[in-house]
């Protein structure tokens, strides 16, 4: 039998259709994904009066092959179909048994093997589920790739996202889905009866306001305008309702603005800046800005960037009992007034 390998999107939309197959592989390092489809597999698979005898959701390694295999085989209980969940299949003892029920699943469930991470697919069990499951790979998003998975994700839910938006959104979660897919909630839940979700709203949903937030404190650094760079920074903690959070997440959002200027230096002088952009993960129109902050940060200067951010990620994560708005300002001066 040829591999069956589809995409999230292809898997989330044959559930919502009731399209099931019997026996599904599911890996990877972005658990995201394989949580929203366990999450679309229960919703559309059984009724919810059907579950308490026709849904068994598992750990390997709280369980054995054997016990979760006599599962596997069961028939259900006045429904369609049983659904069996079996988190961490890679830490399940004697997973190997799997080979042969790879070759003949039950017709009558709808079994999902989840491991957390990319297994050796040329050894069994993994081998056989490659060959004859469905199955989907969970890999993480490049900084480049998370615009436009927004944007997605905000369609999905019936919204329009301004480009701006969707990058300024990039910006402050990185690569995180999870974090992104609850950010984007957030967003739609603040926009009323609007259906276009704008760079502002990404701003005030965030609690800052136009003038003191974290994209004009980048911009700020950027421009290495010290005065303001301090300036914003002490407003946005003075506002927020979280201080440690807000400053991780300014942290969090200079380390991916530094790196796009790393990723920008590596650059041959002769690449288009369209080309520039789009490897970089920002607009076409916003690459001038870049490449100006570049001319004034040095390879050097943005390594020590690196250093002060990982330090202060440190320190903001327990590392010192230092107060976040000296944490913040140190980082910053580092950066800045070198």
């Amino acid at each position: 039998m040829a591999a069956d390998s589809r995409t999230y999107e292809q898997l989330a939309t044959a559930f919502r259709h009731k399209n099931f197959e019997p026996l599904y592989f599911l890996y990877g390092e972005e658990g995201h994904l394989a949580d929203e489809l366990q999450d679309l597999l229960l919703e559309h698979a059984l009724f919810p009066h059907e579950r308490d005898f026709n849904l068994d959701i598992v750990y390997g390694h709280e369980s054995d092959a054997q016990s979760v295999l006599a599962l596997c085989a069961s028939y259900p209980v006045m429904a369609e179909r049983r659904v069996v969940i079996v988190r961490d299949f890679d830490g399940l003892k004697e997973n190997r048994m799997f080979k042969s029920y790879a070759e003949r699943p039950n017709p009558t469930a709808v079994v999902a093997l989840i491991c957390g991470a990319k297994p050796n697919l040329s050894m069994h069990p993994y081998r056989a589920l490659r060959e004859r499951a469905v199955s989907m790979e969970a890999r993480p998003l490049y900084d480049n790739q998370m615009p436009g998975w927004i944007k997605q994700r905000a369609e999905a839910d019936g919204y329009g996202m301004a480009p701006e938006a969707a990058r300024m959104l990039a910006d402050f979660v990185g690569t995180n889905l999870r974090r992104a897919s609850s950010e984007v909630q957030k967003l739609t839940t603040f926009m009323g009866g609007r259906k276009t979700i704008t760079a502002d709203d990404v701003v005030h949903a965030s609690g800052q306001t136009r003038e003191y937030n974290v994209f004009e404190l980048q911009k700020a650094v950027g421009e290495r305008r010290i005065s303001d760079v301090f300036r914003i920074a002490e407003r946005m903690l003075q506002q927020a309702s979280n201080p440690r959070g807000e400053a991780l997440m300014i942290v969090a959002v200079l380390n991916a603005y530094f790196a796009k200027l790393w990723k920008l230096s590596a650059f041959d002088s002769g690449v288009h800046e369209s080309a520039k952009a789009g490897r970089i993960g920002v607009p076409p129109y916003y690459i001038k800005e870049y490449v100006a902050s570049l001319r004034r940060y040095t390879p050097s200067s943005i390594r020590s960037a690196f250093s002060a951010l990982l330090a202060a990620d440190y320190e903001l994560k327990g590392g010192s009992s230092r107060s976040e708005r000296l944490v913040v300002t140190l980082a910053l001066r580092k950066i800045v007034a070198a």
